[in-house]
């Protein structure tokens, strides 16, 4: 029994020392205050990231051009990032940088919240059961109350948190199904207001700020993550009226992103990185979320997210309130490891590829291979399943847990409908682009 012990540890030894001890131990990562940076904060409490023998300091940024600018500049090692980011900044949408992503920080966990005077208008357009509001709702219910702002000469405007993020694409996508134009972009001629045509005028507002400057009525709405679409509902100010697993079960959120560079010049250190934040992911979502009631302690602490853990607990715990008491299950609201929801899927660049070519940020046509070239070159699931396969080998994790590392893995798996029932095809994304009533298409250019 002795032997196969020393065996067994003598083989975890091994499979470790592939990868090597890290390059650079002492590192900075940057975050934004949103509970979807959870898998960075439980690496850190748990012990995991000291396990791989890093020394991190986890930093909070003013905001997603900020965490972009220093992650490119050196300052952070890497950070929490909007999915959307290392592309835009690949294909040289605002910043021009090669970022590269291996691993996927979460699914779901956004939300579209209304302003409290938005909502009572919404409301004779939405259907109810129960005397309560039928969801999922439909921007067809908000159309009338756009339509009535523009008739008085006003702009009806809505929140975002940044030009690449799934939050502006997601509001987009939203609007657009119930007939709203949310505006285009149009970089080739300096005009990147995302405004052209629009009916719904969208604007960045950093996270945290969303709720005062809805109260303060800059904006009637906004798209954002958690805890921000329940703190309106905790001061009630506002109404989320869908959560984006309602838009897109299974969505593809946040990602850590380091530039290429650095991953090139520290793969050790980015390889141990990575086994850190699966296993955190992993202990987030394992024994049917039994942790986290105690991610939400954590994440509550100022040097996290910094919001009443009772206004986190209302999400991360498998619930989300709507309007105030109206408290309903969506156990997937936030998922961190399960479907294998850290493993960075070609098919999930290809979307957010598809979402900035719909709106202009890609002004003019691609091929079919440019997007599925960019999002190889982006998207490293090759680096992800060498860290995944490390902890496989050492028995720290099963091969269960991961997808199977021999397959092509290009779609992610277990994805609901997106809901104006448009089908995703990430392999013939021009013609998926095509296939939208409100959007560019073909050779189209803003």
């Amino acid at each position: 029994m002795a032997a196969i012990l020393v065996a067994l540890l003598a083989g975890a030894s091994a499979a470790r020392a592939d990868i090597g001890p890290a390059e650079k131990p002492d590192l900075k990562l940057g975050f934004i205050k949103l509970t979807d940076m959870a898998p960075l904060a439980v690496a850190w409490e748990q012990g995991f990231f000291m396990d791989e023998g890093l020394f991190v300091e986890l930093e909070a940024q003013a905001n997603w051009k900020v965490l972009l600018d220093r992650v490119i500049t050196g300052e952070l090692d890497g950070a929490h990032m909007l999915a959307g980011q290392p592309l835009g900044a690949t294909i040289g949408y605002g910043t021009q940088a090669n970022i590269i992503t291996a691993f996927s920080m979460d699914l779901n966990g956004n939300g579209i919240t209304v302003s409290n005077d938005v909502w009572e208008q919404m409301r004779p357009q939405i259907p109810s059961e129960d005397g309560q509001p039928v969801h999922p709702i439909s921007a067809g219910a908000l159309k009338p109350v756009v339509e009535a702002s523009l008739a008085k000469g006003e702009r009806f405007r809505m929140g975002m948190v940044f030009p690449v993020s799934t939050h502006n694409y997601e509001l987009r996508y939203w609007l657009a199904a119930g007939g709203l134009n949310p505006g285009f972009y149009a970089p080739q001629r300096g005009d990147t207001s995302g405004t052209l045509k629009a009916d719904v005028h969208l604007s960045v507002t950093p996270p945290p700020q969303m709720p005062a400057t809805m109260e303060a009525g800059t904006i009637q709405g906004y798209c954002v993550g958690e805890p921000w679409n329940q703190q309106a509902v905790f001061k009630g100010i506002g109404v989320p009226v869908i959560t984006d697993y309602e838009i897109w079960p299974n969505n593809p959120e946040k990602v850590f992103g380091v530039t290429e560079s650095w991953a090139e010049q520290n793969p050790n250190t980015h390889l141990r990185l990575l086994r850190a934040l699966i296993r955190a992911a992993h202990w987030l979502d394992e024994n049917n979320n039994a942790n986290r009631e105690a991610a939400v302690e954590l994440l509550a602490q100022p040097s996290y997210v910094g919001a009443d853990a009772e206004v986190i607990a209302n999400s991360m715990t498998g619930t989300f309130e709507y309007e105030k008491g109206d408290v309903r299950k969506v156990p997937d609201f936030n998922v961190f490891f399960r479907y294998h929801a850290t493993y960075p899927y070609p098919s999930d660049a290809i979307w957010y590829l598809s979402q900035m070519r719909r709106w202009g940020q890609i002004p003019e046509a691609k091929s079919d291979d440019w997007y599925m070239k960019t999002a190889a070159k982006v998207y490293r699931g090759d680096i992800y399943a060498k860290a995944a396969q490390s902890l496989i080998d050492e028995g720290l994790m099963q091969a269960s847990d991961f997808p199977d590392f021999s397959q092509e893995n290009f779609a992610r798996p277990e994805q609901g409908k997106l809901i104006d029932g448009v089908p995703f095809t990430p392999r013939q994304p021009n013609a998926y682009i095509d296939s939208f009533e409100i959007g560019l298409k073909g050779s189209d250019t803003p």
